[in-house]
């Protein structure tokens, strides 16, 4: 099925990505200039700092000529391949990582309040909370990427519940080595987003903003705290 998907052409596309600002930046990957650099300092602070497997979370399940060192922000690149979520995702089963992003803020926002709705719904007794994200934007080579807009909005890897379809396609174009996908948004009809399999391609992440979601039953709010 990969195959049957064009492969995009070299382009560099920009991304928009929330994550939760409880997680905070890893700066060790972003200390360092390559591979050899990287494993010299990770080896000197592990000696130090007990904490550190727990904050770049587990270094086995992506090589190190995987990591884009030198790029701005290369932390935010490599987080979600080394800290995995264990329930999966629209096209992980939860064994490997992805690399989600959005074409504009509103369409990252309309994603996460969807997940998060879904999520804390689930939680007896919450009332009344507060979320915080950062806004992150991130430099893409889409090169090589499938495209999974030349399918339509109805096909089965878009349904809003459903991921058996699109992680089924997810684990082949891991397992062909493919950088990405290209595909409908979900949550925010007529927008694009970008699933990558491997964060080689990405060029730069810097952060741009932070955001609050107000849960009172439900998210009843978004608002923007700050703008750079």
């Amino acid at each position: 099925m990969p195959g049957d998907l064009p492969a995009l052409p070299r382009r560099t596309v920009r991304g928009h990505r929330l994550v939760n600002s409880r997680f905070p930046p890893i700066s060790l990957f972003d200390d360092v200039a390559d591979a050899i650099e990287f494993e010299a300092l990770h080896a000197l602070q592990a000696l130090t700092n007990p904490r550190l497997q727990t904050e770049i979370g587990n270094l086995a399940l992506l090589s190190s000529n995987e990591m884009p060192f030198g790029i701005r922000g290369c932390s935010y690149a490599v987080a979600p391949f080394t800290h995995l979520n264990p329930d999966g995702s629209r096209f992980s089963d939860g064994s490997f990582g992805v690399l989600y992003l959005a074409d504009a803020l509103e369409t990252a926002i309309a994603e996460v309040r969807h997940h998060q709705q879904a999520y804390w719904q689930r939680v007896e007794g919450l009332h009344f909370e507060r979320f915080v994200f950062r806004g992150l934007i991130a430099d893409v080579d889409e090169a090589g990427c499938r495209d999974g807009l030349c399918l339509p909005a109805e096909h089965a890897i878009y349904h809003p519940d459903d991921y058996g379809a699109s992680r089924v396609l997810g684990n082949a174009l891991r397992a062909a080595d493919e950088p990405g996908l290209r595909y409908h948004s979900v949550r925010r009809p007529g927008a694009t987003s970008w699933a990558l399999f491997t964060p080689r391609h990405v060029r730069g992440i810097v952060q741009t903003s932070h955001l609050e979601m107000i849960w009172n039953g439900a998210i009843t709010e978004v608002n923007q705290l700050t703008l750079r």
